[in-house]
């Protein structure tokens, strides 16, 4: 029933002109209060990851039409996201938090992924090298594009200023030394950081990136692109 559902949405995305969804969501059903509850599937990571596996497999069954499964990853809580940051074991994350995730990829290979607001053990996630490659690319073996989720390293008072930040904000640096392959949607510091830091061989934000760090992440923007046509 859920594919069905995904190749509704994928005939609608073919009227409207839209390659990518930006869905579905999968976190886990942390906090009855949590702000996205109604977006996500259930508290239980098994569901969750074999009902967006489905709705992956519906939608990408129409020709270049692709989805985006979100928020990668730990994303328990609406308000203050861009700067809470989640305390958890390796066992907990990989048995619970990431399992979703982790069928929804090799189940159904989603086009793209999207990276959360919050910072995870003090890195945010869209930083974090060892979610982004060595756990999604490495182990789970994905060959899609990474996104970060709106505004997630620049800093829009109208949307962070409500709490007094503790953390900054993730940095553009950041975002491509782990794999994050598009940042949006993206701003000229973004650029700037990143052309001084490959050009002057230096660190921005405490990370340096190289010239074959942006190709990279251009390669899998491109592979993905071609998937749409």
């Amino acid at each position: 029933m859920v594919t069905e559902i995904g190749k509704m949405i994928g005939s609608e995305m073919e009227r409207f002109g839209v390659d990518l969804w930006l869905a579905p969501a999968l976190n886990i059903h942390r906090n009855p209060l949590c702000g996205r509850n109604f977006e996500y599937y259930s508290e239980d990571p098994l569901v969750a990851g074999r009902i967006a596996a489905a709705m992956v497999r519906g939608v990408e069954s129409c020709k270049g039409k692709g989805t985006t499964i979100k928020h990668f990853a730990v994303n328990n809580q609406e308000d203050n996201r861009y700067f809470v940051n989640a305390h958890l074991s390796e066992r907990a994350l990989r048995e619970i938090y990431l399992k979703g995730f982790e069928i929804a990829v090799k189940e159904a290979a989603p086009m793209s992924i999207m990276t959360s607001y919050n910072l995870i053990n003090g890195i945010h996630a869209a930083n974090q090298y060892d979610l982004l490659q060595t756990v999604l690319r490495d182990e789970w073996g994905y060959e899609g594009m990474v996104m970060t989720d709106w505004f997630t390293s620049q800093f829009i008072p109208q949307l962070q200023s409500k709490f007094e930040p503790i953390y900054p904000i993730s940095s553009s640096t950041g975002c491509v030394k782990a794999g994050n392959d598009v940042q949006m949607p993206g701003c000229a510091k973004n650029v700037t950081d990143l052309i001084e830091s490959v050009t002057e061989a230096k660190q921005v934000d405490g990370i340096a990136v190289t010239k074959a760090d942006l190709q990279f992440c251009a390669a899998n923007v491109i592979r993905t692109v071609l998937k749409t046509v």
